[in-house]
Order: structure tokens, then sequence, then C-alpha cells
């Protein structure tokens, strides 16, 4: 199964819960799939660099957030599926990030606990 990386935006609101149902649900969409989630990690609340609008008004602040994770083709299509349909989220992007065993086991040594997209790349 390929290593991929997400990083999802979601609305800001004031009470963190509905983010943690969001990450919740999409860890446990890949897990059921049979897919294995490697790291979540919360980058916490930011200014958008423009306003986005989806599902709704137009937003200027989101809660950003990643997960690393190993899953099927089939899998990931259906969690972009899942992430389109979401009201909370306004924009997300997966990155595949190994796709072999071998170029795993050289991003696995760079892929630490709350590492961020900028230190895998580096």
């Amino acid at each position: 199964m390929p290593l991929y990386e997400m990083l999802c935006i979601t609305t800001h609101v004031p009470q963190y819960q509905p983010i943690r149902e969001l990450v919740r649900q999409s860890a446990m969409h890949v897990m059921n799939a049979g897919g294995v989630v490697r790291n979540l990690n919360s980058w916490g609340t930011r200014t958008l660099p423009q306003r986005m609008k989806r599902h709704g008004r137009p937003q200027e602040v989101g809660d950003y957030w990643t997960m690393h994770f190993d899953a099927n083709p089939t899998t990931l299509k259906s969690l972009n599926g899942l992430m389109r349909r979401d009201p909370r989220v306004l924009r997300w992007t997966v990155l595949k990030l190994a796709d072999k065993v071998e170029d795993m086991a050289q991003h696995g040594r760079r892929i630490k606990p709350n590492s961020s997209l900028q230190d895998i790349i580096d």
C-alpha cells in the first residue's frame, strides 16, 4: 500500500469537538478499509491566505491538520469523496510520499511524530 499525507483545512469553530470528530472519522475510514494511520498532527488555527468558501459563507480563519497513512487507491478515492461531502472541510490535498516498500523505508526514517511537510521534504 502506498504511503500518503493528507493536509486538511477545516472551518474554524470555537469548540474543538467538530474538528476532532472529523479527524476521528477520517482515521477510522482508513483503518476500517484495511489501511494504517501512521501520524496525526494538528497545525492549529491560522489565518487563511485568502478567503475560502465551501458549503456556506466565506471563511477567513481555518484549522489545519495532517494525517500520514497507508491505504490502497480505492480507500483513497472514498476518503476524497468523504472530504468533498463534509461541510466542515474547506480544502484538502493528498500527497503520495512513497509507492514501494523500499521507498517507504527511505521516507519512514524521515517521518517523525509531529513532523511537518517541510521536515519531510528537506
